[in-house]
């Protein structure tokens, strides 16, 4: 019998990668649904479906999906905070995520981020284009010299370290499992977190969400930061408190921030909402903003991660085709493994 799996909210940019990484008998049959409640049911017949970042893969759903027969999760990703994996676990559901692909992607659109902020690149683009060839509002600062907090040192945050370094950056880390080659490769000093935060003149956040990190970032930090300091933002919405950086945001403690991630982007990222008035007030608020720069979870888009993510997927699927474990699959355990960077 051919193996089918299900696709829930597959995007188009997505989908050619995966078709072209499908060199098996593998059948796809894709959605654009997202997976809750209202949708599980989508999933009855199937053994085999596959997941990403805003699907909603909490206890309730698992259950259901144990009853329409599913035995197999495929997560499209790298994190895993949405999949409540205590009780695929309890269910004997496998769930297996793609815990590497180039870290390359997230590591660039975060400096890609900073140095649009830093050099005005928006609002200097935003001006010409109206004939204003004016500088007095556009002057940045140099990266050379300048202290820069890495949050979580794992593989992203390792290349975030090695680009920045190539600035002339000084390099202060974060995260529960230094890696004492960064310090003799590009000079990083490992320090806490709030030594971190008081001489930062950049933080760049790269660690998963989990209940260590939730709301990392929150007034507390804010409260101790340089004034004018820029924050970067590739991992998880939620790692920073976003009512506080709002704040935090309008009293010019935080002077700048990048995010591609947003606490609050579930239904949001992804979708076209041109048409639509949105709703999320804090959203609005942060569009609203000159000194912030949004990008809708775009990092990982690149060729040779999607070519990468796909490829893992395929792995997963075809070890558990062949009824192996993959090598890649996740237990409850490492869903408590603290905090920072050994996945990322």
């Amino acid at each position: 019998m051919n193996m089918k799996v299900l696709f829930y909210s597959a995007k188009k940019f997505e989908i050619p990668y995966f078709d072209t990484a499908n060199h098996t008998h593998i059948e796809l049959i894709y959605t654009e649904e997202q997976l809750s409640m209202k949708t599980v049911n989508l999933a009855k017949g199937y053994e085999y479906i596959s997941v990403f970042t805003a699907d909603d893969v909490s206890g309730d759903v698992i259950k259901q999906l144990h009853l329409n027969g599913v035995t197999h999760i495929a997560i499209r990703a790298a994190g895993f905070d949405n999949v409540d994996l205590k009780t695929a676990n309890e269910l004997g559901i496998h769930v297996a995520n793609v815990p590497e692909y180039s870290p390359y992607s997230i590591a660039e659109h975060a400096i890609t981020l900073m140095l649009a902020l830093n050099r005005k690149i928006v609002i200097a683009n935003e001006q010409v284009h109206q004939y204003n060839f004016k500088l007095d509002n556009l002057v940045g600062a140099d990266m050379h010299g300048k202290t820069v907090g890495i949050i979580g040192t794992g593989r992203i945050g390792k290349i975030a370290a090695k680009i920045l370094h190539g600035f002339g950056c000084n390099l202060l880390g974060y995260d529960i499992n230094p890696d004492r080659r960064l310090k003799d490769e590009y000079n990083l000093r490992y320090c806490n977190l709030h030594e971190l935060c008081l001489y930062s003149d950049i933080i760049t956040i790269h660690t998963p969400l989990n209940q260590d990190t939730k709301y990392l970032l929150d007034r507390k930090l804010f409260s101790i930061m340089k004034k004018g300091i820029m924050i970067i933002n590739t991992s998880r919405g939620a790692v920073v408190k976003t009512e506080d950086l709002v704040t935090y945001l309008e009293n010019g403690i935080i002077g700048a921030y990048g995010m591609d991630v947003y606490e609050h982007e579930k239904g949001i990222f992804f979708y076209d909402h041109s048409a639509d008035k949105l709703q999320d007030k804090m959203l609005l608020k942060l569009l609203s903003m000159k000194n912030v720069l949004v990008t809708s979870h775009q990092a990982f888009a690149t060729y040779e991660a999607l070519t990468n993510i796909a490829e893992t997927t395929f792995y997963n699927l075809l070890e558990w085709n062949e009824g192996l474990r993959s090598d890649n699959e996740l237990t409850t355990s490492l869903k408590f493994i603290s905090a920072f960077g050994s996945k990322m």
